[in-house]
């Protein structure tokens, strides 16, 4: 297929059109891109596009932020990725902040309440199908469902630290890769590539700059408010958050949820559910709902402050501390994607890894249950485990009502997302006057 190269404008038009659009998770969005940029434009062709999409898998982030970047990059360099990257956020992230400031200023309000239930009952419904589809997808051997087993377990029962649980996969599939890579249904290859080897004095220049980028809001935060204020934390949180988000927003929700509410207490018990339900809503990569954790963190420790400004803050530096490392991973590591194409090592990594996503979904799957459907858990420890209990005494019949209707609509109707959260906020504000 022959491509054609826009020139920078005619880049910039499309995707700020693609960022408005780009509904529906990232499978939505990478056949958006599909359609606009190899399809219809043919500005990339079909080889190039599927190469990059698996190079942007090997990356932690949202994949398809990373592959409108690598497009951009692809089409018009540092400034193409630019354009492209942020054009692909910025949509969402401010619908994102004005309904994180609509929640904190409306989320004691009674029929606001109750429009949540409705959306937290949906979400649950969400996630189940995440874990549906990409089990169905990944786990295509009898080693992977074993890894998903054990990540499951090793979070759900041993609360293990997520970052510990994903590193550990990837390192085990490098190693499982070198030596039974059919284990990982991995493809045989030589291992090795012709083309030109991309300069380490430029990789190197590049990835000193982004870092810069990176850390130039924690600076001014540290020089002006200091380590003990809320946007220290939240910035710190973020960063290493970014370097471990392997597997899309799904996959760390539950962390963020535990650390921001256990350790932290930024967030209410059921609150992470409903930011997920507001990213659900918005275009942008649905990692976007760490802004609004951000949002609250600051906004219910504003000194010094006032609530709004300090809200606007934290979720203008989690923003900034999610997707700087995204153009860093790209504009470093895409010179070298065709050479990457055939470490089979990384790949093995790679798969091992979704695979213990699967278990890390599964985890969050029952930890949405628990606090969609039940007003407290209790933790009993038995030996080295902790299980996490439904205290069934503070069941909710609505969000039990809610989640069976949700369930109904998306694996029996088959309607979409977006579809579905607007006739669960309308049941969840009927119910709620009960």
């Amino acid at each position: 297929m022959s491509t054609d190269i826009p020139d920078f404008r005619q880049l910039v038009r499309v995707f700020a059109r693609i960022g408005c659009l780009s509904f529906g998770g990232p499978a939505g969005q990478i056949a958006l891109m599909h359609g606009e940029i190899v399809e219809k434009h043919k500005w990339v062709d079909e080889e190039q596009y599927l190469h990059a999409l698996n190079f942007c898998h090997l990356l932690p982030g949202p994949e398809a932020q990373q592959l409108a970047t690598w497009i951009g990059w692809r089409l018009h360099g540092l400034k193409g990725g630019l354009a492209a990257g942020l054009l692909f956020v910025i949509p969402g992230a401010l619908i994102m902040l004005a309904l994180s400031s609509l929640y904190a200023l409306a989320a004691n309000l009674d029929w606001f309440a109750a429009l949540f239930l409705g959306i937290k009952a949906a979400v649950l419904a969400i996630v189940v199908q995440a874990l549906i589809r990409i089990g169905g997808r990944a786990l295509n051997t009898r080693f992977k469902q074993a890894l998903a087993v054990a990540a499951f377990l090793a979070l759900f029962l041993f609360n293990l630290p997520f970052p510990l649980v994903l590193l550990g996969a990837g390192a085990m599939g490098m190693i499982v890769a070198a030596y039974r890579p059919d284990w990982l249904a991995l493809k045989s290859g030589s291992g090795t590539d012709a083309s030109p080897r991309p300069s380490f004095a430029v990789m190197s220049r590049t990835v000193l700059l982004w870092l810069a980028i990176w850390a130039v809001p924690m600076v001014l935060v540290l020089v002006i408010l200091g380590q003990d204020h809320v946007l220290w934390d939240v910035g710190v949180f973020f960063s290493q958050l970014a370097i471990v988000t392997f597997g899309g927003a799904y996959a760390v929700l539950a962390y963020i949820a535990q650390e921001a509410m256990q350790t932290y207490g930024w967030l209410h018990a059921g609150e992470m559910a409903d930011g997920l339900g507001l990213a659900e809503t918005t275009p942008g990569p649905l990692i976007l709902v760490t802004q609004r954790v951000g949002f609250l963190a600051a906004f219910r420790s504003p000194e010094p402050f006032s609530p709004i400004v300090a809200g606007i803050f934290g979720a203008a530096l989690t923003t900034w501390v999610t997707f700087a490392p995204c153009f860093l991973w790209i504009f470093t590591f895409a010179p070298w994607i065709e050479r990457l194409q055939h470490a089979t090592r990384l790949k093995g990594g790679l798969a091992a890894l979704t695979a213990a996503v699967v278990g890390v979904i599964a985890n969050l799957s029952v930890w949405f249950a628990l606090h969609v459907l039940f007003a407290r858990a209790t933790i009993a420890v038995v030996g080295p485990m902790q299980l996490n209990l439904p205290d069934w005494a503070t069941f909710d019949w609505r969000a039990g009502v809610l989640s069976v209707l949700a369930a109904v609509i998306l694996f029996a109707l088959k309607w979409s997302i977006f579809r579905m959260l607007a006739v669960l906020a309308v049941a969840g504000l009927a119910l709620g006057s009960l």
